[in-house]
């Protein structure tokens, strides 16, 4: 925004030191003449006929007074400018740190010694701030790299099958329309993923009571298939969990929680288990979803949230393998509705993923899954 010139802050507070120092001498001098000087007889007979009379008095102590002043400007001038630099010199570090964070140089850090003062609480949250930009900066930077690269890769494998099939005809027509529609398949799961991410990260979410509970149950209902043909156990238990959000985001949520946990499981019939709590804890609804699986080295288990990041291979070949965003979704959307993720290996092996949400403010409306309006609770699945 254009701004029409005006005086440094540095020469306004000098103006100030100087007339904060001229209007003390003045007091000074205003003190010295209503309480002595008006006391002093006006009148020339005295001891040999002189005496300390107020005209004489005033003519020696007016010159003197005004030099007094003028010194004591000068002294407020160049003091006050040498002073207001010292003051100032935290906000020029600043400055120059703004200014290169400007040009691109999110590695710039203020950095700023001394004892805490109002200056150096400013310069550690703006050291703080530029900490999570730069972050938050790389993180956009991986997401859309990766991002590209997963769309790539289906749109690189239309393109080449189609390739093939104009270069032989004779190509099994059959096969070219099953591998097409595989990769057709991925990149639309991919850029419904990508959108889904996109909007849990706006935060604009049209919230209403949502039941956990409810949740977990068509979630359960909804992947009982996959968790039968890969010989998981799926348990659902646990109480009423009323938070206020999004139906249609937290079933997806509670979705590819449980998915992800089927997935990457135990292989079938060794005993691999799928366990979904919820209820209330803290003064929050809480779902809980844990797995048994593969053990997860602990510095693997924080990077599990960035996008495009897979804890393990899926058990079959067969299976489609994600886009790798699930629990990316999972995250944006817990942290637009103000909750919390955690993430926790499993000793015996498997992940623990703990969701905590603030509970809804009591209201006359019911509380809501994510299925279709009118449709009874799904059934508890096992």
């Amino acid at each position: 925004m254009a701004r029409p010139p005006g005086l440094s802050v540095r020469l306004r507070l000098t103006l100030s030191y100087a007339a904060l120092l001229l209007v003390t001498g003045a007091v000074l001098l205003a003190v010295v003449w209503l309480y002595l000087l008006r006391y002093v007889p006006d009148n020339d007979q005295g001891l040999l006929g002189v005496s300390p009379n107020r005209y004489l008095l005033v003519g020696m102590f007016g010159p003197a007074a005004a030099v007094a002043l003028a010194v004591l400007l000068l002294f407020g001038l160049v003091g006050g400018w040498f002073l207001a630099g010292r003051v100032l010199a935290p906000l020029t570090r600043l400055a120059d740190a703004a200014r290169a964070v400007a040009g691109g140089s999110l590695s710039h850090r203020v950095r700023l010694p001394g004892r805490a003062d109002e200056f150096r609480e400013l310069a550690d949250l703006f050291d703080a701030m530029l900490d999570q930009l730069e972050a938050h900066v790389a993180e956009q930077r991986r997401f859309a790299a990766n991002a590209s690269h997963e769309l790539r890769t289906p749109l690189a494998i239309t393109q080449a099958l189609l390739d093939v099939a104009h270069d032989d005809p004779a190509w099994d027509r059959g096969e070219a329309l099953a591998r097409l529609r595989t990769a057709n398949r991925r990149a639309i799961d991919l850029t419904e993923a990508l959108l889904l991410l996109a909007r849990g990260d706006s935060g604009n979410l049209a919230r209403e009571p949502v039941d956990l509970s409810l949740l977990a149950e068509e979630a359960a209902e909804t992947l009982l298939p996959l968790a039968e043909r890969r010989g998981t156990a799926l348990d659902v238990t646990g109480g009423a969990a009323v938070v206020d959000g999004s139906a249609e985001l937290l079933l997806r949520v509670v979705l590819n929680l449980v998915q992800n946990a089927v997935a990457h499981n135990l292989p079938a019939n060794s005993g691999g288990r799928v366990l979904v709590r919820t209820g209330e804890r803290g003064g929050a609804g809480v779902l809980e979803v844990e797995n048994t699986g593969p053990l997860l080295p602990p510095e693997l288990v924080p990077t599990l949230t960035e996008p495009f990041q897979r804890g393990a291979r899926r058990a079959r070949a067969d299976e489609h393998a994600g886009v790798g965003l699930g629990l990316a979704i999972v995250r944006s959307v817990v942290r637009a509705h103000g909750g919390t993720l955690r993430l926790v290996a499993r000793p015996g092996g498997g992940l623990r993923v703990t969701v905590a949400l603030p509970l809804a403010a009591a209201s006359g409306r019911a509380p809501t899954s994510g299925g279709t309006p009118g449709r009874p609770a799904p059934r508890r699945s096992r």
